[in-house]
Parts: C-alpha cells; structure tokens; sequence
C-alpha cells in the first residue's frame, strides 16, 4: 500500500509544492505580512520536512508543534480568514501540479485538522 506521499510523487512533488506555495502566500497581500520576519529558506526546509512526515513519507520534522510555532502568529492577530487563505494557496498549488482531486481531498482534509492547533483554539 502506497502512502499519500509516494501517491503524490515523493521527495521531489513536494519540494515542487512548496516552493509554487510560498510563491503564492508571500504574494497575498492579506497574509505575507505574517512572513516578515521569518527565514525563508530555513521555513521551506521546515514546511517540506513536516508535508513529507504528515502525508506518510520518512519522518525527519524536528520543528516546534503547531500550537507553539504559531502562538506569536496568532498574537500578532492570526485568524480564521488567513488560515482558509492559506489553504486556498495549498490547494490551488496541488491543482496546478494536476494532482488528482482525490488526493487533493486527502492533502486538504490533514490541512483542516491543523486548524484548531494553528489558531491556537
């Protein structure tokens, strides 16, 4: 049995993913500002690192957990509406690798269960 990770196609498909994804979010004018401060480089290792563990690939995430790594996002205002952004921008990604809707459905649905840790709820 294959996991989402092998069925989206490994390593490189989501190196792909996430640098099309930070391309999108850090020209969304209603989120970028949430990205600031933040190292690019170390926080594209970090979201490919986690992606990788939470679609079932090798597990090698050593980041804070979400709760923690997004408390001063959410002082600084975090809320609902910059988290569906943020997903739309994961999900058109997907869509323009032409990852099947299936998949997508699959990707969007651990997206969601993260909300509530995210927002710090």
């Amino acid at each position: 049995m294959s996991t989402l990770f092998e069925k989206l196609g490994g390593e490189g498909a989501v190196d792909a993913a996430v640098d099309i994804f930070y391309r999108k979010v850090l020209a969304d004018d209603s989120i970028n500002q949430f990205f600031d401060n933040t190292d690019m480089e170390a926080q594209h290792a970090k979201q490919k690192s986690f992606l990788t563990m939470a679609f079932g690939g090798p597990n090698n995430y050593t980041g804070t957990d979400m709760r923690n790594a997004h408390a001063p996002l959410v002082a600084r205002g975090l809320n609902e509406d910059h988290f569906n952004a943020v997903a739309g921008h994961l999900q058109s990604t997907l869509e323009e690798l032409n990852v099947p809707a299936d998949l997508v459905a699959e990707v969007m649905t651990i997206a969601g269960s993260t909300k509530d840790d995210v927002l710090n709820r």
